[in-house]
């Protein structure tokens, strides 16, 4: 069993930039319960099924498969209850770590997230210059929830 141990920002846009190619995710949601989710993900020209549990702090137990993209792609479009998210996925170095930068598109637009993998749940990490507020611990950032309740329809309730 992998598990995955994260910590996600907000990104100050006024102070990052691109500093590589982005890859583009379409990504969906299959199912969820208090449990966990099933996603399925086309990423870089490859398709993914993933199982994650429902996070514990900053952790939690992740599965993740290479699927045929046809098969990805028909999940997307036929299986997945809500529109799938759209992002483009940015690696960028930073004090020898590497940070993903997601910059979401469509329903999401203007959200801009920044997360570290991490070792340890107590690890430290130096954060860039570019990184606002931690929203680790706030889930209306999570992807299966953004899902649900866009970005676009905080409206007011939009922080950072």
């Amino acid at each position: 069993m992998a598990t995955e141990i994260e910590r996600k920002y907000l990104v100050d846009t006024t102070r990052w930039r691109p500093g590589s190619s982005g890859v583009a995710y379409r990504q969906g949601y299959l199912a969820g319960s208090k449990k966990g989710v099933v996603r399925v993900r086309i990423a870089g020209g490859r398709g993914y099924l993933t199982i994650k549990s429902a996070t514990e702090g900053i952790s939690r137990s992740e599965f993740e498969y290479p699927i045929p993209v046809a098969d990805a792609t028909a999940m997307l479009d036929a299986l997945c209850e809500r529109a799938p998210i759209e992002k483009t996925r940015y690696r960028e170095e930073f004090a020898g770590r590497v940070w993903e930068v997601d910059v979401f598109h469509g329903d999401n637009d203007g959200l801009v997230v920044a997360e570290i993998e991490l070792t340890t749940t107590a690890e430290e990490v130096a954060l860039p210059s570019w990184v606002r507020r931690e929203v680790s611990d706030d889930p209306r950032y999570f992807n299966n929830n953004l899902a649900v309740r866009p970005y676009k329809e905080w409206g007011r309730a939009r922080s950072g």
